[in-house]
């Protein structure tokens, strides 16, 4: 029988190596998180108009996203009420309707059954249309960013985000919003979904040595970390984990770091000239973090870089092997050509076949299917990097560690992790001390 709760040392901050590869626990992953946290669909600039629509994937389940003729968003899963085909085919495009290529059942925008060929003739009134639309999922938005749930019984997307939105608001909110660019570039890695997340949402530590030849070309300000020949200054950043397991590290002042020459002078020029702006209307901390870089993941796979301007979705297709789906992230008022220059950096950075990706690729399928042996399966990962240091940040409410270099997000983030696989529902999860995740997480 599967003991969850020794999958999770949180006062020693190690994981069993087992969580990368058993189906057991991915078949109870799937339902305890897949089907109640919320999950990455779209962005409003991706489906700016009626009729506009989108497929996402939540879990293993296919979703279609679309814009509503009343200005509203809806999302349905992508399956035909008759005989399970999809009714939605395309990847993204603009449709008055959703037909099923199987034997034409036809859907309106807003999920409705719509047309059922030789309804009259074959069906002689047993048929109910108004029983038979397309399965609608719970769609909410933070800051025109869309994300799906499952389950009804889930807080908001707002209250979800929790802490974690004053550090959203800092690139999402700041200078007019963010937008995403795309379509998305795909992709298929052979490693579990949690090894990309993990690494997104506090690994600052590999950064000098994985990508020590990628940085050595690309160059910029971050060339200097190449083969650790340089050690991030004390204060140069923080850690910080929340309530529901979002994390992120903060590089300070790095945001245009990769960018060289002419862009990396733009990149900077906007930055400084708009960090002020930010800091009257956000204050004076998190004014600090603009124009700083970024690595984070939205609970459970749902990671973006932030000054590398990289958005992704780690969509599990089983215990080994996931499919990727990356997006460009600029801010909405930044100049045309600042924005060309970052979204060329992100392609060459963590693009599909971008330097850093290839590199980090390599390093996730080794986590994966090294695991396969019986023998190193039966050990633990270890996360201790800074444990003792972190404390509670009075002004977000979250749980911050003193440096970028740490693993105090990976902690939190397998902290709550075990949270959701021991808690049978929302009600669980929800009906205790606001706070006992805290002293858990700081063994007190």
């Amino acid at each position: 029988m599967l003991n969850i709760e020794s999958l999770v040392d949180v006062r020693n901050g190690t994981q069993a190596k087992r969580i990368f590869w058993d189906e057991e626990i991915y078949q109870l992953e799937l339902e305890r998180i897949f089907d109640r946290c919320w999950l990455f669909l779209t962005h409003d600039s991706l489906i700016p108009n009626p009729g506009d629509f989108t497929t996402a994937i939540m879990g293993e389940d296919e979703v279609i996203v679309v814009r509503q003729m009343n200005g509203g968003v809806k999302a349905f899963l992508n399956v035909c009420a008759h005989r399970g085909t999809r009714v939605c085919s395309a990847e993204a495009g603009n449709t008055r309707a959703f037909t099923c290529t199987y034997h034409g059942w036809a859907y309106g925008l807003d999920g409705s059954l719509q047309a059922v060929p030789f309804e009259n003739e074959f069906y002689k009134g047993v048929l109910d249309k108004s029983t038979h639309g397309l399965t609608e999922i719970r769609a909410e938005n933070y800051m025109g960013f869309w994300y799906g749930n499952f389950d009804q019984q889930a807080p908001s997307l707002y209250d979800y985000l929790g802490e974690f939105r004053f550090y959203l608001d800092v690139w999402m909110d700041s200078t007019g919003g963010a937008e995403l660019v795309g379509p998305p570039s795909r992709s298929l890695l052979k490693c579990n979904w949690k090894t990309p997340a993990e690494n997104f949402v506090g690994d600052a530590y590999h950064v000098g040595w994985t990508h020590a030849a990628s940085l050595s070309v690309l160059g910029g300000e971050l060339s200097a970390m190449s083969g650790n020949k340089m050690v991030p200054p004390a204060g140069a950043g923080v850690q910080i984990t929340t309530r529901f397991g979002h994390g992120l590290g903060i590089l300070t002042d790095a945001g245009p770091a990769l960018l060289g020459g002419k862009a990396g002078d733009m990149a900077r020029k906007w930055y400084g000239e708009n960090r002020k702006k930010v800091a009257e209307k956000m204050g004076k901390t998190r004014g600090g973090y603009y124009g700083s870089h970024f690595n984070s993941t939205v609970f459970p796979n749902n990671s973006y870089l932030w000054g590398t301007n990289t958005f992704k979705v780690w969509a599990p297709r089983g215990p080994h092997h996931i499919e990727v789906f990356t997006w460009g992230i600029v801010e909405k008022n930044m100049p045309d050509e600042l924005k060309e220059a970052i979204l060329d950096m992100a392609t060459r950075t963590f693009g599909t076949a971008g330097m850093l990706e290839g590199d980090d690729a390599d390093n996730m399928e080794s986590m994966t299917h090294l695991n396969r042996g019986r023998q190193i399966r039966k050990g633990r990962l270890n996360a201790q990097m800074g444990l003792g240091d972190d404390k509670v940040d009075q002004e977000s409410g979250a749980i911050i560690g003193p440096s970028s270099v740490g693993e105090t997000s990976y902690r939190g983030y397998y902290r709550a992790y075990r949270e959701y696989l021991m808690a049978k529902d929302w009600d669980e999860l929800l009906n205790k001390d606001p706070d006992a995740w805290k002293r858990e997480f700081l063994g007190r």
